[in-house]
């Protein structure tokens, strides 16, 4: 079924549990948000897509109040826009947006790394390391699905291991943004494995750095890292 072949406002259908009927409110919201992410950040959902209430409810078999909490967290974390008179829609992918999300990445991610070469104890510098050695499984596995929530947890543990709050809170807003741009330069190019096996350059450089508390290296990998993904999609737009 189609998400955006409706005007934007019609009135959704009899609010509903779907598949889970006796799930709490707030992990029907947590499963609408989960699957629009998949969606948005896999391209499924094109940028520009209207979102239609009734038809994310048919299709997600997901109650309205569920979908709409979770449409206004996509919101906050800018996968999704709010225009007046025309209802939600997936953000473009522009290059202003660009130079602004990696501008950003640059900062937030490369200060994590080096937030965490300098304070990780060494039960999560073993635990970055297993990170590292997870995506390398995947790649070599051929395993996309397993790669990103590899890449996902990679991120996580090192956020972590920063120990700062509040950079533990906007890795994961900016991720899926961040994840979006990784499958829109991998459908540019024809493939993912090359995007991760540089992704895997950087994980094993700031794991290293992490293990020998050297926080300028593992801040320049990241950062380094975050340069060419900047280039690559600047490549394709």
């Amino acid at each position: 079924m189609t998400l955006v072949a409706r005007k934007a406002g019609d009135p959704g259908g009899a609010e509903r549990n779907g598949a889970d009927g006796d799930a709490e409110p707030r992990s029907l919201a947590e499963r609408a948000y989960e699957l629009l992410v998949r969606k948005i950040t896999r391209l499924e959902l094109a940028p520009g897509s209207l979102l239609v209430e009734r038809a994310l409810i048919e299709e997600l078999g997901i109650g309205r109040t569920p979908i709409r909490e979770a449409m206004q967290r996509l919101a906050m974390e800018r996968l999704v826009d709010h225009l007046p008179n025309r209802g939600m829609l997936v953000s473009e992918i522009s290059a202003p947006s660009v130079q602004q999300i990696y501008e950003f990445r640059a900062v937030i991610d490369g200060y994590a790394a080096w937030l965490a070469a300098s304070r990780a104890t060494p039960a999560q510098i073993r635990e970055i390391a297993s990170a590292h050695e997870r995506l390398v499984r995947a790649t070599d596995d051929d395993d996309i699905n397993e790669f990103v929530e590899g890449d996902r947890h990679f991120y996580r543990v090192l956020s972590a291991a920063a120990r700062n709050t509040f950079v533990a809170d906007s890795i994961p807003r900016v991720f899926n943004l961040h994840l979006r741009l990784w499958f829109y330069i991998s459908h540019k190019i024809g493939e993912w494995r090359s995007l991760a096996l540089s992704h895997q350059e950087m994980t094993r450089e700031v794991s290293d750095a992490v293990a020998h508390r050297d926080s300028t290296r593992a801040r320049a990998a990241m950062e380094a890292y975050i340069g060419r993904r900047h280039q690559d999609i600047k490549d394709t737009l």
